[in-house]
């Protein structure tokens, strides 16, 4: 049976009928038709399906629907409201990817991460974006676009 929840997404009132079992990510792609969070593992070990839930970045393949009713969610869609974020912008200059499947995990971690902490080290920004795999750039072009964003310490 389906069941009516209210939700913020980037920004916006949302109503959506959801399913009991259906995850966060599926609502999100499908139903509101947001499609930077992907489905790369549905298991929750990858990172590329994270959002920000009330602030907190949380990977939707590992929440239910239900569960963000009455909670704001927001995805890149959301954090990019008024044009690229910085730490983007430093890996465009970078060309941090090279597939790109990975990105906006590691996108939305990292502004997670540079709200909470404007100037983390490098062992914090590695900490930070351990949740997030990427197959492709050996995560180094990655991780320095961020140390650029902060102008990172050692």
């Amino acid at each position: 049976m389906n069941q009516e929840i209210k939700v913020m997404v980037n920004g916006e009132k949302r109503k959506i009928e959801v399913k009991p079992t259906d995850i966060l990510l599926d609502v999100l792609r499908n139903k509101l038709g947001l499609k930077s969070p992907k489905c790369g593992c549905g298991r929750g070990d990858c990172g590329t399906c994270t959002v920000l839930i009330n602030g907190k970045s949380v990977k939707s393949c590992l929440v239910l629907g239900i569960e963000v009713d009455g909670q704001e969610v927001t995805t890149l869609e959301g954090l990019m409201d008024n044009g690229l974020l910085r730490v983007q912008e430093k890996m465009l200059e970078g060309n941090s990817f090279q597939c790109g499947f990975c990105a906006p995990g590691f996108i939305v971690m990292s502004h997670e991460l540079l709200e909470e902490n404007p100037g983390p080290t490098k062992e914090e920004i590695k900490e930070a974006m351990a949740g997030n795999l990427c197959r492709c750039t050996g995560y180094t072009p990655i991780l320095e676009a961020i140390e650029k964003t902060c102008g990172c310490k050692e």
